[in-house]
């Protein structure tokens, strides 16, 4: 039986649902649509196992923990029969690796100077949802990569993009820029032809990663990679990737930044994508004296705010460490008796490379640090 609202005399023709549903979406503002199996290749599968084998997932434990329903559409839900693939362009106005020339700025990855994209993709898909439920009675599922989804290769299947060297989706339309979100159909819809790969020879984001994240060609370790670094990770940041973390201090966007498709990138013309100014290019000397309602106040509605004021404060005093800009010392000290422990840890590691010869003429024991001597191993070693 119909549900309320459904459209008078919509059609059943599978062919003629898709051709709509399409529609719809680029009406509420998405930039790519594609309609995909609701499965996975083997291959994708077995990628995924060996990712995990060798542990390169780092600390995301979720990742392993519901490997089954990532890898296969139908364990997340049963009564999937097509997925609905949806891009939402979120390119930048300006080049996003500018930043890093500024040692006395943070650069914060693009997807994460404007609204949380979480909160922006799912109220339209929510909307457009809520539109193929009622004009067609069927259920469906959403999701925003909140999800054990595979969603980069949904995409590729629904022919949006490709999974380029780096692992990350390109288009040949959008470039690098784009937030996916899925809608689960219980209805048996045509699926649109895969996207092939056109990397070709090319590697620029292979060579442009400055921690040597890619062990190979379409290979991700995530333990080196800055955007696990500076998000993801929760404890000190390896001292083998502080160096080349430079200013960066929440994502990490120069694999997808030199990807030579952006040349057909299109500024994002959704409005709650545009950056904010206060967050192209902040002041570190404005971030690192942030306290937690400082810290909760300023990225309130923002992705930065997940990971909490001190891993924060942790990256940020990386990138202190990497100026060599000594008018930040005196902020540096002042966290020396932080209330975090990884805050002090951090502070202790910026100190020493900005005044290796203060840290040297200071009392060991005047530091508010020896009830952390683990941590502080694991900074100093």
């Amino acid at each position: 039986m119909p549900v309320p609202g459904q459209a008078a005399g919509s059609s059943r023709d599978p062919a003629a649902i898709r051709a709509a549903l399409r529609a719809q979406a680029l009406a509420e503002g998405f930039d790519a649509v594609g309609f995909a199996p609701a499965a996975l290749a083997d291959a994708t599968r077995e990628n995924l196992a060996q990712f995990l084998k060798e542990g390169r997932h780092g600390g995301m434990g979720w990742l392993a923990e519901k490997a089954d329903r990532r890898g296969d559409p139908r364990v997340l839900w049963p009564d999937a029969r097509s997925i609905m693939v949806l891009g939402l362009n979120y390119g930048p106005d300006e080049d996003p690796l500018s930043v890093l020339a500024q040692k006395d700025r943070a650069g914060i990855s693009v997807y994460a100077r404007h609204r949380d994209y979480h909160d922006v993709v799912k109220k339209k898909l929510k909307r457009l949802g809520r539109w193929v439920a009622e004009t067609y009675a069927t259920e469906i599922k959403v999701f925003v990569d909140t999800a054990p989804v595979m969603e980069k290769p949904l995409a590729q299947a629904g022919g949006i993009g490709w999974q380029g060297k780096h692992t990350n989706l390109v288009s040949r339309e959008l470039g690098s820029w784009l937030f996916l979100g899925e809608i689960y159909l219980a209805l048996d819809l045509p699926s649109d032809a895969p996207e092939i790969d056109h990397c070709g020879s090319c590697r620029a984001c292979l060579d442009a990663c400055p921690t040597g994240a890619f062990p190979a060609p379409y290979q991700l370790d995530a333990r080196r990679c800055i955007s696990y670094l500076t998000i993801e990770h929760a404890g000190p940041i390896p001292r083998d990737f502080r160096r080349a973390m430079g200013n960066r201090i929440y994502g990490c966007d120069d694999c997808l930044a030199v990807c030579p498709w952006n040349k057909f990138a299109a500024i994002a013309s959704e409005a709650q994508l545009a950056a904010r100014d206060d967050l192209r290019a902040p002041a570190l000397a404005d971030l690192v004296a942030l306290d937690d309602a400082g810290f909760r106040a300023l990225f309130s509605g923002s992705p930065i705010k997940r990971i909490g004021r001190d891993r924060f404060i942790r990256n940020v005093l990386i990138a202190i460490a990497n100026s060599g800009e000594p008018a930040l010392l005196p902020a540096v000290e002042r966290l020396l008796g932080d209330a975090s422990p990884i805050v002090r840890g951090a502070a202790i590691w910026a100190l020493r490379q900005l005044a290796p010869a203060r840290w040297s003429a200071m009392a060991q024991a005047a530091i508010p640090f020896e009830h952390d001597s683990s941590a502080r191993s694991e900074w100093l070693a």
